[in-house]
Formats: C-alpha cells, sequence, structure tokens
C-alpha cells in the first residue's frame, strides 16, 4: 500500500471509531507522547496556546474518555465525520499530513445539525510498523460551539 492510501485509511479508521463509539479504542490512534488540540482558526494562527480540548499524552486520552464514559452528563446524540483533500508530505521519516473535515451531529430528540468544520493538521510516525498521530490538532473555521463539546473530533 502506498502511504498515500495508508494515511487515508488511518483516516478512515479515526473516524469511524469515534461515529460508532468506540472511544474506548480511540487512544490507540496515538503515540505515547502525543498532543492532541481542539483550537480555533484564530489562535492556531496566531500562535496562541488556548485550545477547547487539550491532551498532551496518550494517559490524558484516556482520562478523556474515562471522563466522558463516568462522569460527563449530557443528552444522547450521534456524530458524523466526512473527511476530504487529503494531503500527505513526508520528510525523511516524518509524515505530515492534512485534511478537512466536516462534524455532524443528531441529538436523538432533534435533527441533525452541523457542528463544526476545519481542518486536521496531523503528525504521523510509524510505531511497530503502523502509523499513529504523534500531534494531532483539530483546527476548527469557527470559534464557537453550539451546545456542548463533548467527543474528540
Amino acid at each position: 500500500m502506498d502511504l498515500h492510501s495508508e494515511v487515508e485509511e488511518l483516516y478512515a479508521d479515526y473516524v469511524a471509531c469515534l461515529d460508532e463509539g468506540g472511544l474506548e479504542r480511540w487512544p490507540e490512534f496515538f503515540t505515547g507522547e502525543c498532543l492532541y488540540l481542539i483550537i480555533p482558526r484564530e489562535n492556531y494562527e496566531r500562535n496562541l496556546p488556548l485550545a477547547l480540548m487539550r491532551c498532551e499524552s496518550k494517559g490524558m486520552l484516556i482520562d478523556r474518555v474515562a471522563a466522558i464514559r463516568q462522569t460527563n452528563v449530557y443528552g444522547p446524540r450521534r456524530v458524523r465525520h466526512v473527511v476530504s483533500s487529503l494531503r500527505v508530505q513526508t520528510a525523511g521519516a516524518a509524515v505530515a499530513a492534512q485534511a478537512n473535515f466536516a462534524l455532524f451531529e443528531t441529538p436523538l430528540d432533534g435533527p441533525t445539525r452541523v457542528f463544526n468544520a476545519g481542518r486536521y493538521v496531523d503528525q504521523l510516525v510509524r510505531v511497530d510498523g503502523r502509523l499513529k498521530f504523534k500531534e494531532k490538532l483539530c483546527v476548527l473555521d469557527g470559534a464557537l460551539i453550539q451546545g456542548s463539546l463533548i467527543y474528540p473530533i
């Protein structure tokens, strides 16, 4: 499989995990030392550190899943990601990838709506022969979130 196809498959597996409620598997897409941000575009472009969600290790991702499952209170909903325009670049062993995303949310008692849209800006590394996210930045086009941010993007 060529690198572009491999990254495309990683993205497809990643969003399927989130869309189908497999949150316990979500941290496995990342390296032990990683960075996961959900950040407004303005903050990203101005290199400002304030993010809506910030996890600096796989352990923090696992804690986030535990919080969603055990302590957060929210109405049931379904999410659906659409990912497009994947770009992959390499520099030695490093792999950089970017893709656009749109995230839809459907509350069980309401209509589907666009939750947010933006782009992924990712750094990937190979661990035991498989690509994993070393950095995953979810750069939101909009600075505001309708409702509440519960699930990873």
